[in-house]
This record gives structure tokens, sequence and C-alpha cells, in this order.
């Protein structure tokens, strides 16, 4: 599924299309994707102009003129495609398409179906079910070591397990969790309420470090993640631990090996003689 860093991606390669245009067709090609869209959603959003794209952890957020706010979830295989010239004829796993009136068509393609959009009043977004419990996001101002050890305080699970729970820090998933324990010289076994002072501070940078560094390459492309210009993420070519188990830690003068274990029914890669 798509990580934080795959949907910033997305929107930033949207928001130069979208923001500040009109919608002047929407095409809704089936009734639901992974839950019924709203009804009425293609003539709902006709000739309203989107304000602006944000993102909320791993959804992406169309703020609307009309005070509505279009949310939109990839799930496990959707990419969002610009096609600035004539589009293709849709394919079947083609469902919505969003055309400007600048005649630019963004294409929203789901092979499984497991993305979602709905409609929801935009001042209204902290009390929609799919946002109301999403934590703190790691790219915001006030994330630091601070804010990580007050969401970790009394927690039992190991960190790596406290990394993944999105009421406390949302938006990270499995790759970025194992790289960022990674950077920071974390174990992924740690207990998360033992991580304060320093070693929260350490975290905290290992997490914003690694989110900025994936979304500068364009996100990992490892089955579905396309960007919306058509070009795939590399930070895949980047990762230190993420799955590479049995290879040679890559810190200097480490001498350990990265492992794969599995913690909550998820493989974590870490390197045992330098990840404390």
């Amino acid at each position: 599924m798509p990580e934080l860093p795959e949907v910033e991606t997305v929107r930033r390669g949207l928001a130069p299309v979208l923001a500040g245009r009109r919608l002047g067709h929407v095409v809704a090609r089936r009734a639901d994707l992974r839950r019924p869209l709203p009804d009425r959603f293609a003539d709902r959003l006709v000739g309203r102009r989107v304000l602006a794209l944000d993102r909320r952890a791993k959804y992406l957020i169309w703020i609307l003129d009309d005070g509505q706010a279009l949310i939109l979830h990839l799930g496990m295989s959707g990419r969002v495609a610009i096609h600035e010239d004539a589009a293709p004829l849709p394919g079947p796993h083609d469902h919505v398409d969003f055309a400007t009136e600048a005649g630019v068509l963004v294409r929203f393609t789901d092979a499984r179906r497991f993305g979602l959009m709905d409609l929801w009043p935009a001042d209204g977004l902290d009390a929609h079910p799919l946002l109301a419990g999403l934590g703190l996001d790691p790219l915001a101002p006030e994330f630091d070591g601070a804010a990580l050890a007050a969401r970790f305080a009394g927690r039992r699970t190991p960190a790596k397990a406290a990394l993944l729970d999105q009421r406390l820090i949302a938006g990270i998933g499995n790759i970025y969790a194992c790289e960022s324990l990674f950077r920071a010289g974390l174990s992924p076994r740690r207990r998360a309420a033992g991580l304060r002072g320093r070693r929260a501070d350490r975290l905290a940078k290992a997490v914003r470090d690694v989110l900025d560094d994936a979304i500068a390459a364009g996100g990992s492309s490892l089955r579905d993640h396309v960007r919306p210009d058509g070009e795939l993420g590399y930070f895949q070519h980047r990762f230190q631990v993420y799955d590479r188990a049995g290879a040679p830690c890559p810190r200097a003068g480490c001498d350990g090996t990265v492992r794969r274990i599995v913690q909550s029914g998820r493989a974590t890669f870490y390197c045992g003689a330098c990840q404390r």
C-alpha cells in the first residue's frame, strides 16, 4: 500500500494541473470502489473549482469551492495519471476521470479496487470516520523528539509497532519504519515507552529525513506506485535495510548483516549489530 511519500508525490504531481482549476467533466464508470461512491458523485463535482490539494496521512484531500472536500485513498493498487494531450481510451480498471476546463484529464485507475473516494464538508474533515483517529503527521512542524516521546509514553509495544500505529503518528508504513529505525540506530524490538530524550530526538529526525528523501526520489515503486507523470519512483534503490535480509550492514564500520524478523505479522528488517 502506498505510504506517505508516495501519496505526497502524487499530491505534488497533481497540484500544478488541478489547483485553481475548474472541473468541466467528471465520469465515474462504476458506482463503487472499496466502498460505494457518494450519491450523484460525478454531478456534484462538475463545475467545481479545486482550491487546493492537501494530504492527511495517506489520504489526498481536494478542497472544493462549494465547501466540500474530495477524500481520495489509493488503496493497494490505485494510480492517478495526468493526460495533457489526447487521453487513451479507458481500460477495464480506469474507474474515474476528472477533466478540467483547461483540457487536462486526471484518470484514476485501480485494478484491485481497494481505493476509495468520498465527499465531506471541508471544515469538518476531523470528524470524518477515516480521518478522525489519525495521529500527528510526521512532516508537520510540531513533529519532533518531544512530540514522539509524548505519543510513545506508556506504550509497551515495540518501537516498530508504535511507528506503524496510525493513531499515534499517521502516514508511516512498513518500509519507512524500518528505514527510520536503521538511520536512528535503534532496535525495532526496543520498547516504545523507553524512547525519550536523545533517542526520541534521533528517531524523529530519522523519520523526517527518510520521508523527505523518499519524497525527493518520487517514492518507492515496488509494485503499483507510479507518479502522476507516468514515471516510477526510485527510493527503492536506496533502501538500506528493507528487503535486504542477509546483506552486509551498510553502516560504515559495522560488520553485521541485515536480519529479517516478523513483528505483528509484518516483516521487519534491521541490523542486530548496530541497532540497539
